[in-house]
Formats: structure tokens, sequence, C-alpha cells
């Protein structure tokens, strides 16, 4: 198959990922040979722009002068890149023959799709979905993000059950592909957010301007995950509980606003709670408490960023009930179950 002619991007945003490197960007550039690659590189100290450069002169290499986090990281090696569409692609992913085609395909069909992502399965675990994305992102209508194939720690083995291409509320950050001038239209990432959850800010905002999220399970990639920030570590807990109270601000609609934001800050105390039974508990709780001040202060930043953005009511993906009731009280672990 021969891929629209367009020009496309394939980003690898870098920190200190020379081992990453090492393992997956032989194969991507393999895989990719209708694309550039670039390396936006958060100004490592390791020898990862040496390695590219000795192994791999044909990579083009954006070198950031500090760790600018994901977010800001992405808009300012993207500032650079001249293309029709940025494939953001994690340095810890295994891409597969004939990745890019069938979602380069699919977003050239329809103008309003914006953004769209592969089938996301397990690296280590090859049969079974991968938690960052899966095959497509969706949230409940208090905020909480889950996938077809994940819901919370609950991770499907991967039986061609969401093979399905459809629309979705979010395209998992780990391999987005984006039109590079939807991507700007919006001014891109939300800086401010540094990691995670950017993504999902970042679909919301284009689906309230009328534009598409997509999934297409034809492509499909392997992740392992926890590359940067591993599910323990207690700054990975603030930026999560931080950065989604700072997106449900952003972009609620004003009539469910604040109640929204109410019974999320109390499910959040509840959550706190249930860390006593882990490890490093209390750094856990202190790092939702530290969530929520960092909220209260940039109350005022937050409202500049929502007074610009056109809050829609129903959105294709985003769900009425809570995820959390299904999942914990009628044990439904299983997307298809919902």
């Amino acid at each position: 198959m021969e891929t629209p002619k367009v020009k496309i991007a394939v980003v690898i945003l870098n920190w200190n990922g020379v081992s990453w490197l090492e393992k997956f960007l032989d194969n991507t550039i393999k895989y990719s040979q209708e694309s550039t690659i670039y390396i936006i590189d958060n100004n490592s100290t390791d020898n990862s722009i040496q390695y590219i450069k000795h192994n791999f002169p044909q990579v083009e290499v954006i070198q950031l002068d500090k760790n600018y986090g994901y977010a800001k990281g992405y808009n300012l090696g993207l500032n650079q890149i001249t293309a029709d569409y940025y494939i953001l692609l994690n340095s810890d992913i295994e891409v597969t023959k004939n990745w890019i085609y069938p979602i380069i395909e699919l977003m050239n069909s329809d103008e309003s799709i914006s953004a769209c992502q592969p089938k996301i399965l397990d690296f280590n675990n090859r049969n079974k979905f991968e938690y960052a994305g899966a095959s497509g992102g969706m949230i409940d209508f208090l905020g909480y993000p889950f996938c077809r194939g994940r819901i919370f720690d609950d991770i499907e083995e991967d039986h061609n059950q969401y093979d399905n291409k459809r629309e979705i509320f979010w395209a998992s950050g780990a391999c987005l592909f984006i039109k590079a001038n939807h991507f700007k239209k919006i001014n891109g990432f939300d800086s401010d957010f540094f990691a995670h959850q950017e993504e999902i800010d970042l679909c919301w905002r284009l689906k309230n301007i009328g534009y598409k999220i997509m999934v297409e399970p034809k492509s499909v990639v392997y992740h392992v995950g926890g590359g940067t920030l591993n599910h323990t570590s207690p700054y990975k807990t603030y930026l999560n509980f931080r950065n989604n109270l700072f997106m449900l601000f952003k972009n609620l609609p004003f009539q469910s606003l604040f109640i929204i934001i109410f019974l999320r800050l109390i499910l959040d105390a509840v959550a706190a709670v249930t860390f006593l039974n882990k490890q490093q508990r209390f750094s856990h709780i202190f790092s939702v408490i530290k969530a929520h001040f960092s909220f209260y202060i940039n109350l005022l930043t937050l409202w500049k960023k929502r007074i610009v953005i056109k809050q829609k009511i129903a959105l294709i993906g985003k769900v009425r009930y809570s995820i959390i009731i299904q999942n914990k009280f009628f044990k439904k672990h299983r997307y298809k179950d919902l």
C-alpha cells in the first residue's frame, strides 16, 4: 500500500532515554520509510544525542535547553517542524509493519478528524492491551478516563473485540497522530500540564470546536509503559490529580462545572485515603494534597484559559455514568460489559 502523498513527521520526545533508543529506534526507522524521523531532546544528560548522531545520521535532532516535560517539550519542538501530520511517538514503543498507512488514510478521508491512535498492546505481555490508550480513550461525566480494553487497573486480553475503528474521546499521547494545522489552531498542548493527561485536554479542546478523535486498530504498536515515571512515583500521582482538575475546570460546561469539581475534590480525598494500604503511602497522600493546593493557586490562570474555550455539553466518548460505580460496585471490569 502507498501512503497518501502528505508530509509526515514521526516525532519522538527524549529525555535520558538512550536505552529506549537503542532498543526501538532502528525498528521505527525500518517501518516509517514514508516519514521523516525527528528526536526532540529535553536536554538529556546521558549520551542520547551522541548515540543518535553516530548511528542514525538521517534522524533530525532538535535540542532543547532544559527538560520542559512532555507538553511544552513537544510544543517547542513541533514549532520547528513543518509537516501535514505529526505522529507523536513514545521512545518505548515498538511499531509494526504498515502502522502508519491505515491511520493516515482514515484521517485524509475526513477533514473533521483531528487526531487518531492505533491499537496499543503491552510489549511485555503481547496478548494484552496496554494501560496508556489500549484501543481508544473514553471519559466519564466526573472526568475519570478509561479505555476500550482498560478500566482503571483492569487490563483486558486482546481477542480482537475492539478492532472496529470508531470515534473516541481521547487518543493516547504514547502514539498520537494529529493534523499539524489542527494542533496549531488550538496552540498545542497546555504547557502548564508538564506531563500526564495533556493529550486528554488537547483532545477535549479539539472536540469542543467540532473535530473528531478516532482509533484505527488496523494499526498496532507495542508499548512498554512507565518509561519516564513509573506507576509508584509520587510525582506522577501529583501530576495526574492536579492535571485532571486543571482539565475539568477548563473544559466542563458552566452548568456542571462547580458540582463536578466539588464532587471530584471529595472523591480525591477518598482516593488519598486508599493510599494508606500502599507503599510510600504518606508521600502519595501528600501528592494529592499538593495537587489540590496547586489547583487553588492556579484558579485565576485556569479561568483565563477557560473563557477562550467554547465548552460543549454532549461529546462522543464522554459517558453519563460513573466508571467508579460501574467498576467498583457493579464489578464491571471489561469495557464491553459497560
